[in-house]
């Protein structure tokens, strides 16, 4: 697997191709806004009609990664389900799969603005988590606090490649705060020129594409890369 390496906090981190984090010295693999169940969502609430597989499709991503990497645990940054209850609506297949993936690992479900963790299912349920330099939660607080891991923002980013405009989910890191991209299928973002992230990110920051060989670049700021 092509993976990027960076420092972040003094501590070596691997950017997976899928936008998954992985942390070598923990043996931890993170992920944000898996938001299963968007399909089942949007058919339950008459809302845009997605491919019915998007949930099978992430989780085969994640037991993916999980093989790649033998990560013996797993934060999940928060809207992990696109809605409150939905892990009741998803498929017996897909709650299957996703008991397999938790067997033997010690996982853990941050709470998001979209569902607050899902209850039902195994694994430890926080609002936050410290470990080690790093902090993780779902959303960015304003006052940088150093060493933060978040989501919430779908970060993506676009470059001029050969003529052509390439965009992709990425991720965003400065010397203080890191913000990962959305792992679920069909979750759209948010371009990384956007004031919500200018005004977190340092003038510094950098950004991480996702994709088959995760590349580093500038973060794109007030304007996109031409």
């Amino acid at each position: 697997m092509n993976t990027l390496e960076f420092s972040f906090r003094s501590e070596t981190l691997h950017a997976l191709p899928s936008g998954a984090l992985y942390w070598p010295a923990q043996t931890l693999l993170v992920v944000s806004d898996l938001h299963l169940g968007k399909s089942a969502r949007a058919a339950r609430f008459g809302g845009a009609q997605l491919p019915p597989y998007e949930t099978t499709e992430t989780l085969t991503r994640l037991s993916n990664d999980l093989d790649s990497t033998d990560a013996r645990r797993v934060i999940c940054l928060g809207d992990s389900f696109d809605a409150p209850t939905l892990q009741t609506a998803l498929p017996d297949s897909d709650l299957l799969t996703l008991t397999t993936l938790q067997a033997g690992v010690d996982w853990v479900w941050i709470e998001g603005n979209h569902d607050p963790g899902p209850v039902q299912l195994g694994g430890t349920h926080r609002h936050s988590l410290t470990v080690g330099p790093l902090t993780f939660r779902h959303i960015a607080e304003t006052t940088p606090i150093p060493g933060e891991v978040s989501g919430h923002y779908h970060p993506k980013a676009t470059l001029s490649l050969r003529g052509r405009a390439l965009t992709r989910p990425c991720f965003l890191f400065d010397t203080t705060r890191l913000i990962l991209p959305a792992y679920g299928a069909f979750t759209g973002g948010l371009h990384s020129h956007d004031p919500a992230l200018t005004r977190l990110m340092s003038p510094t920051a950098e950004a991480i594409l996702t994709g088959p060989t995760p590349c580093k670049i500038p973060m794109p700021g007030r304007a996109l890369l031409s």
